[in-house]
């Protein structure tokens, strides 16, 4: 697996930050019945480098995979193995498990011109419709300042950086 600079305490922080906060003020899975976590085919999330340290892999609610970097669209930083994994039991995964892409979306974090880190509604092709990102919906400012703090620390990382510089270019 490709290696991270972020420890284990750290991504525990984290994800305790995050569990504090939510895009809106309710489960935005009940406006879409939860597109994000249903959809069909190869949905999943790549954990970030270090990510796993956190997460059991015998836990029965993810089902993982070993992909290799090279056979994807990654920074060319990324050299080895990455973690795939998807939800086995959608819509009801831990919440307070969730992986971080998961717990910021619909917001990425993209670098401006200037270099500054800033967050978009994501941009990526999905196989789904997402309301929030559809209507540009007015996110929680916890929230927000929450996802925009976790970034600002997870792009100290250089991997992560890396990814963060690679998904700005066209957003």
């Amino acid at each position: 697996m490709i290696k991270s600079t972020i420890r284990k305490n750290t991504w525990r922080a984290i994800y305790r930050l995050l569990d504090r906060v939510s895009p809106v003020p309710f489960d935005c899975g009940t406006v879409c019945g939860a597109a994000c976590c249903m959809a069909e085919g190869d949905v999943g999330i790549y954990l970030l480098p270090g990510e796993d340290k956190i997460h059991d892999k015998k836990a029965g609610w993810l089902e993982w995979s070993v992909q290799s970097t090279e056979e994807y669209d990654f920074p060319l930083s990324w050299q080895g193995k990455v973690y795939f994994v998807r939800c086995k039991t959608p819509p009801r995964c831990p919440r307070q498990l969730r992986p971080i892409q998961c717990r910021t979306f619909p917001l990425m974090p993209v670098f401006g011109e200037d270099g500054e880190l800033k967050l978009v509604y994501d941009n990526t092709k999905l196989p789904y419709s997402c309301p929030l990102i559809e209507s540009q919906a007015q996110l929680s400012e916890s929230f927000v300042k929450a996802t925009a703090t976790v970034w600002r620390h997870l792009v100290r990382d250089p991997l992560i950086h890396d990814l963060v510089k690679m998904n700005s270019i066209g957003s």
